[in-house]
């Protein structure tokens, strides 16, 4: 059996699979956050840290599970800063706070312009969501913190290095829009070594790695832990497993995720200029992907027609085509919008190559409104609904199957209702 947690921004769970990747455990959280030293919301790195620990303990010692592995899946773009002791000495820093104008200028005059960095580390200039950023800002704004920072783990290192006790950098995570890889060399960007950046990072090891557990106290010192992933990349590897003919995946969530893993040409600055990016599968292949904040932007939506209406915010899922009512057609008119925002968002993966099939997985793949009129969109495409028990967790567990799993991968992982 294996053990992994998937934590997302709003719900912390954990699952545990066995061998046949059924799951026949499961638990969440939702953590209250709390702010950093500038008043902005944070997550409160310390809750998570328990939450983690209590979760692991709880399940190691349930005599119903037999555990051999353990990995993790996180959101991206944020890091844990630890000492030498393997402890948080600073906030976990929200990929969302406000990236200092003057600095941002200081950066990129340094290093040879937005456009230029942009090309070469596949990513868009996204203030703090670049989390290598976050390092140039603690470096520059608050050089005594950079001080005390043993290692810059992002967040998925961190919850495995909690596990394992040994710290590690992942390919997805560092691939993933930070501006700390350089895809035409591939190794970090130049400004990663001149600013001393690289040496706060823990050494890169492969993806579908796993290590022993040093601690002899829990009942199986042979337990193996992976690095961790970067959620992005984690969805994807269930679809990668089952299907070999072209396909595009758009992951839904705060986020809709377009990810072309056949399409890996190199980014062009249109591109780049519309929210284009390249992530790294757990191959340390290049995938192209682009971003909506749909689910973000579909859930303040949502609370404004129900405020104005005067009706329950689940009024969404009573709405048809045939909705008459002004609510749902408020809402109608609203997913019309967000749906021509979201095939600009998909065809820009799409363009230039042969994939013909696009699956949908995550909240939206269950809202029938969305579904259709993303069919609509793409007449010439053959549209899915896919079901997969969390998916983002299964893409954990499955690369690192070899580690702890002797049967064959299973064929029924997805389950596809066709649009």
């Amino acid at each position: 059996m294996i053990l992994v947690f998937d934590i997302g921004k709003t719900n912390k769970k954990c699952f545990v699979f066995d061998a046949d990747y059924r799951i026949v455990f499961e638990k969440s959280a939702q953590l209250p956050e709390t702010t950093d030293e500038d008043g902005d919301p944070c997550e409160d790195v310390n809750l998570l840290t328990k939450w983690v620990l209590d979760s692991f303990r709880e399940i190691m010692e349930n005599r119903q599970f037999s555990i051999s592995a353990v990995n993790c899946t996180t959101y991206g773009a944020s890091f844990v800063c630890i000492g030498g002791d393997g402890r948080p000495v600073l906030p976990l820093y929200n990929y969302l706070k406000p990236f200092p104008e003057k600095l941002r200028s200081q950066f990129f005059d340094t290093y040879g312009g937005e456009e230029k960095i942009s090309l070469e580390t596949a990513s868009p200039v996204l203030g703090s969501l670049n989390s290598g950023l976050q390092l140039y800002r603690l470096k520059h704004h608050k050089p005594d913190d950079f001080q005390k920072v043993k290692y810059a783990l992002h967040l998925p290192q961190y919850v495995a290095s909690l596990v394992s006790g040994q710290y590690f950098s992942d390919i997805t995570s560092i691939g993933c829009h930070t501006m700390l890889w350089d895809f035409q060399k591939n190794d970090y960007h130049d400004w990663v070594k001149k600013e001393g950046v690289s040496e706060k990072l823990a050494p890169v090891i492969p993806s579908n790695a796993a290590v022993e557990h040093p601690k002899s106290e829990i009942r199986n010192p042979k337990l193996k832990t992976g690095v961790g992933l970067h959620d992005s990349s984690a969805a994807l590897i269930p679809y990668l497993a089952c299907f070999h003919e072209p396909f595009a995946l758009i992951s839904t969530g705060t986020w809709n995720i377009s990810l072309n893993p056949y399409n890996n040409r190199p980014l062009t600055a249109e591109e780049l200029a519309q929210d284009c990016l390249c992530y790294l599968t757990f191959q340390g292949k290049p995938v192209k992907a682009s971003r909506l904040f749909a689910g973000y932007e579909h859930e303040q939506e949502v609370k404004r027609i129900a405020a104005q209406f005067g009706v329950a915010e689940d009024f969404y899922q009573k709405t048809s085509f045939g909705t008459v009512n002004p609510a749902g057609k408020a809402y109608l008119d609203m997913m019309r919008q967000l749906i021509e925002e979201q095939a600009v968002s998909t065809k820009l993966v799409l363009h230039g190559t042969s994939v013909r099939r696009i699956f949908i997985d995550g909240g939206f793949s269950k809202n029938e409104i969305f579904m259709a009129l993303l069919a609509q969109a793409f007449p010439e495409m053959e549209i899915f609904a896919s079901e997969v028990a969390q998916a983002t967790a299964l893409g954990a567990a499955l690369a690192i199957h070899r580690h702890w799993n002797q049967k064959p991968l299973p064929q029924n992982l997805i389950y596809l209702k066709k649009y």
